[in-house]
């Protein structure tokens, strides 16, 4: 066995790097065997109602045209683990853009125009798919996302915020924000001999499998789901969404494989998407700017087929000192698609508000933003008094403000103008949780001395494959390009999705598991090995499952540096820092690229994507990339991530925290506040477009 320099930390590079840009690696809608048919689908066109009749006829008449599936004569489904999947079992339309046929075509272009020549005729009903902060439906549930109690007080915020000589509160609107990833989701379905074969566009096979199976009421071993490759995510690929039944259904009805893959224009009525949300914030402090009463509650809307219950107030119960707490969380059902997880979901939103109530907290004291956060910076988590495995805010604010040159900004609002440029500088905290879930893990050693790790990971553009191969590699004290690595087949062991910043904790420990038990394994073997190798298969459910002692976060410091034009209200970010406290970072490249990437959705959550819910015909009216604005290459001009590597023991084998969301956390407040420094106003909408911060303006 070789011997090579400790790998993890190291920038390797990523390994299917070179197939991404020569074009070889091939996603869920590029493998289509032989005879392959392909799907469109026909989206509901009213808000909500029942449909009286499916008109077919001009549909088949098409060139192409193979079938045409309506709840009439879609095959029946079982037990759906997700009722958005419940799709083409009855005539209920319960939001604009559901479901309600799908034409198969020889042809991806005679599906499209076969789905275009379909006509649904509906029994009309009344709707309601607009969010107030009155609305008559809003209740507390049982929990918000993530199962976080829905409320939680400690104190009594009453009486503390009452008696605070400084007192704060706001209300932030943020409207919906959509998961846009670059690769559609897309599903290929293939039945052959009663197994069901699906390549997919997901966050986890494992789970997609799962879900099929239950649906289709079949045996999970009669389910392979191939995620090889999968252009990106952003938590709405989390879960299965509507094209991978829609494609198993119609691989069933045809008797042929058949490919769909989701039509831009349709994902913002069926993948899920952020929330909506009115956040209300209330912070007490004394003159010295130490908080004593904290309430942050939220109203946000759900949909009538399920439950999703944004959880922005739970922050608040993690970042600062606060004796005398209130989070609270309130939902109405309403006529709209069913929103999900999006990047960060709860935390991105939350740190919004929250930290947009400590800059306007700092101005109302006269204490310097930076300065504020370290005096309310707590030694256990405020909501469960435990205390932090690690906890490295005050470093990633203060090595943020030196790098970034904060100490030299002049305090006054409006004071800096270059021209008809107003300019400003903002800071922002960053927080996400440590989650980790229970994985199996395969490693095997060969007699030529190179190994195999196999685990059913998946790399949504993260770099997963690159740093499990580090992490076997450290176990195995082998150099890394000795370890081959298999993930992105439901076959393989089960492992958990990419989600929740936790999947390179949770199948890292795995892979680190089996690895370090073969290492010692061969270290006891003798002789050469067997011509088959030798091989160790593990899970990690025993020490997942232990209830850790400690409160586990990451932490993070945003500063940006922005001017809005007084002719035009445009605001653009100039220049922008995160210092990021993750734990150990398994890899230094891949690491940066995924603090950036959340920035950069964290300067569109701040400047440039919304989502307006039409009130008539009860669907979001921007539903592509050309009314969607996505930040583009010239709205990121200096975008830096710097990090300070943790040792924290209580953690996993590798030390290491989520990385993949924390990036957007805070980052579009840090911008806002920036905002309001440059300009003196301070606006509580996102996204802060020229229309709504022209008429602030001097």
């Amino acid at each position: 066995m070789s011997h090579a320099p400790h790998p993890l930390g190291t920038p390797v590079i990523r390994r299917e790097g070179r197939e991404k840009v020569t074009g070889t690696a091939r996603y869920a809608a590029e493998l289509p065997p032989a005879g392959t048919l392909y799907a469109w689908p026909v989206p509901a066109t009213v808000p909500h109602g029942r449909i009286t009749a499916v008109r077919t006829a001009d549909a088949l008449a098409l060139p192409g045209v193979h079938t045409v599936l309506t709840h009439e004569n879609a095959p029946r489904l079982k037990e759906p683990d997700d009722p958005i999947l419940d799709v083409l079992q009855n005539e209920r339309v319960p939001h604009r853009g559901w479901p309600v046929a799908l034409v198969v075509a020889e042809s991806l272009e005679a599906a499209r125009a076969g789905a275009d020549a379909v006509r649904v005729e509906y029994d009309r009903l009344p709707h309601d798919v607009l969010l107030t902060e009155d609305h008559p439906g809003l209740h507390v549930p049982d929990a918000a996302n993530g199962g976080y109690p829905a409320v939680r007080e400690r104190g009594d915020f009453d009486r503390a915020y009452a008696a605070a000589p400084v007192q704060v509160d706001t209300t932030y609107t943020l409207s919906a924000l959509h998961n846009h990833p670059m690769e559609p989701h897309t599903s290929a379905a293939e039945w052959t001999d009663g197994h069901l074969t699906v390549h997919d566009s997901s966050q986890g096979a494992t789970t997609v499998r799962d879900s099929l199976a239950a649906a289709f009421g079949l045996e999970p071993e009669r389910v392979t789901v191939l995620s090889a490759h999968v252009g990106g995510g952003f938590g709405s690929k989390g879960t299965p969404r509507p094209q991978v039944v829609l494609a198993t259904m119609a691989a069933r009805h045809t008797g042929h494989p058949v490919a769909l893959a989701m039509p831009r224009a349709q994902m913002a009525a069926v993948v899920g998407h952020r929330a909506p949300t009115v956040q209300r914030v209330r912070l007490g402090a004394g003159p010295d700017g130490v908080i004593t009463a904290l309430a942050h509650e939220i109203i946000t809307q759900t949909s009538t087929i399920k439950e999703f219950v944004e959880q922005a107030a739970v922050p608040a119960r993690v970042m600062y000192t606060s004796p005398h707490s209130r989070t609270v969380h309130r939902v109405t059902a309403l006529d709209v698609p069913s929103p999900s997880w999006m990047r960060a979901p709860g935390e991105a939103s939350g740190m919004y508000a929250l930290e947009s109530a400590m800059d306007e907290l700092a101005a109302a004291l006269g204490i310097d933003p930076v300065e504020l956060r370290l005096r309310n910076d707590p030694a256990h988590e405020p909501d469960s008094d435990r205390p932090f495995s690690s906890r490295n805010l005050a470093a990633c604010l203060r090595e943020g403000a030196a790098r970034f040159g904060w100490h030299d900004r002049d305090p006054r609002p409006a004071a800096r103008r270059e021209g008809p440029l107003l300019t400003g500088t903002g800071v922002a905290s960053a927080t996400y949780p440590v989650l980790i879930s229970a994985s199996g893990a395969t490693a095997h050693a060969s007699p030529d001395g190179s190994y195999l790790v196999q685990v059913n990971a998946t790399d949504i553009g993260t770099g997963a494959r690159t740093v499990l191969a580090q992490v076997a590699a450290a176990a195995l004290a082998t150099p890394v390009d000795n370890v081959r690595i298999d993930i992105g087949d439901s076959d393989l062991p089960d492992a958990p999705l990419a989600g929740g910043s936790s999947g390179t904790a949770s199948w890292g420990w795995a892979v680190h598991k089996a690895a370090d038990i073969l290492a010692r394994r061969l270290r006891d073997h003798s002789g050469p090995l067997p011509v088959e190798g030798l091989t160790v298969s593990t899970d990690t459910a025993r020490e997942t499952a232990e209830e850790p002692p400690y409160a586990r976060h990451a932490f993070g410091a945003h500063f940006a540096e922005v001017t809005v034009d007084t002719r035009t209200g445009e605001a653009r970010v100039r220049r922008m820092l995160g210092v990021f406290a993750a734990g150990h970072i398994l890899n230094s490249r891949t690491a940066r690229s995924q603090f950036i990437g959340g920035m950069t959705m964290g300067i569109g959550m701040a400047l440039t994507e919304g989502s307006t819910m039409d009130p008539v015909y009860g669907d979001f009216t921007e539903r592509d990339l050309a009314s969607y604005h996505v930040p583009a290459c010239a709205d990121v001009p200096d975008i830096e991530a710097h990090w300070i590597d943790e040792d924290d023991p209580h953690l996993n084998p590798m030390g290491s925290k989520g990385i993949g969301e924390i990036g957007i956390v805070g980052a579009a407040a840090a911008i806002g506040n920036a905002v309001a420094h440059a300009t003196g106003a301070r606006p509580r909408t996102l996204p802060l477009t020229p229309d709504r911060l022209l008429p602030l303006l001097p």
